[in-house]
């Protein structure tokens, strides 16, 4: 079964950039859509991106739109999340996830996380 682990959280000023990655272990990974979502503290988790499995269509939360940017690495079975113009309230825990839904939250598997912090 495949199994997401995520990587490249840190400490970014606001305006900065970071590029996340998750790595996809087992299965078949080109036949599953991917993703992130994110938690903030005293938050609910919020769909961030979703990239389907082709890598051909993509989908954003509209906090994100235009400044985040989720692609595919289907021969390495790799995401990224690069994530530009940074703001204090895009921290969060960040968690790769398989199939999941803008519209309901669901998701197949979840990765452990990995954190962003976004000073001002």
């Amino acid at each position: 079964q495949v199994q997401p682990v995520e990587s490249g959280g840190g400490l970014v000023q606001a305006g900065g950039s970071l590029r996340l990655s998750c790595a996809a272990s087992g299965g078949t990974f080109s036949g599953n859509a991917m993703g992130w979502f994110r938690q903030a503290p005293g938050k609910e988790r919020e769909f961030v991106a979703r990239i389907s499995r082709s890598g051909i269509s993509t989908e954003y939360a509209d906090s994100v739109k235009g400044r985040f940017a989720i692609s595919r690495d289907n021969a390495n079975k790799m995401v990224y999340l690069q994530m530009n113009s940074l703001k204090p309230e895009d921290t969060a825990v960040y968690y790769c996830a398989i199939n999941p839904d803008k519209y309901s939250g669901g998701y197949y598997r979840m990765g452990q996380g990995t954190q962003v912090t976004i000073s001002s």
